[in-house]
């Protein structure tokens, strides 16, 4: 991918992962419309220079007039990036988790397909352009505490390979960001010492993206042993190890 002469839209990149690699987009010279639901953060991007568009993924219509507005004034819109989503603890033990489970699929991959639908004529109408789809190294290696996020996300990886296919020979190419845990504050960075620098993540990210052939999966070396952990062998093991968090359950204490 040619990243300095890109129309990217980014749905959910008002801050975290999604807003750094619109810094990285917009530094490298491509125009990186900024989607999001807080208005708030929408105005400080606007400030910042940013073009925005309030989104919310889990409202068709909000996807539909984001997309209407994205298109008239971007025209030429060429790369999607579905970064909106949700990561919320869940104790199976309790019933009152289903409406956490709920939420987490209607934003994570009921949002994915939303965003994409609205987009999808669009980029093959034109003949050529980039999906960028988001999943995460827990899609690959389950982190217990959080079952269906982690259950989103395997399902956005198995969604990504099949939309994929079905555009193969459109010129729109469908490639899979799979990060690892990315402290994108100095407090998760407190919480979590393994989490990777967001600054050091969205580099490589940028650096891989330029591939050639775009990568189908985007994976940066800290995500590795998520995602080939069934390959090597040690699968069990980590799960096991992941499994010690669900000591932190209201339940289990």
């Amino acid at each position: 991918m040619d990243i300095t002469e890109r129309t990217v839209f980014i749905a959910g990149a008002t801050s975290g992962i999604g807003l750094e690699l619109a810094r990285r987009f917009a530094a490298a010279g491509s125009s990186a419309v900024v989607g999001g639901r807080r208005a708030d953060l929408l105005d400080r991007l606007a400030a910042e220079g940013f073009d925005t568009v309030p989104i919310d993924v889990t409202d068709q219509d909000s996807v539909d007039r984001a997309r209407d507005a994205v298109l008239r004034s971007h025209p030429g819109l060429d790369t999607i990036v579905t970064m909106s989503g949700v990561m919320i603890p869940e104790d199976l033990r309790d019933p009152a988790h289903f409406g956490a489970a709920r939420q987490t699929i209607d934003t994570n991959l009921l949002g994915t397909i939303r965003v994409i639908d609205a987009f999808t004529p669009h980029l093959v109408g034109r003949g050529a352009g980039t999906i960028i789809t988001v999943t995460s190294g827990i899609g690959f290696l389950p982190f217990p505490v959080m079952p269906t996020y982690a259950a989103s996300k395997a399902a956005v990886h198995a969604y990504s390979e099949a939309l994929r296919a079905q555009l193969d020979g459109t010129g729109v190419e469908v490639s899979e960001l799979v990060p690892p845990a990315v402290a994108t504050t100095p407090e998760q960075a407190r919480l979590n010492p393994r989490a990777l620098d967001l600054a050091e993540f969205a580099t490589e990210v940028m650096d891989l993206l330029q591939t050639d052939p775009t990568p189908r999966e985007i994976l940066v070396k800290g995500v590795l042993m998520h995602r080939w952990a069934e390959r090597d062998g040690t699968y069990d093991d980590l799960v096991a190890q992941r499994s010690q968090a669900l000591a932190m359950l209201p339940s289990r204490q």
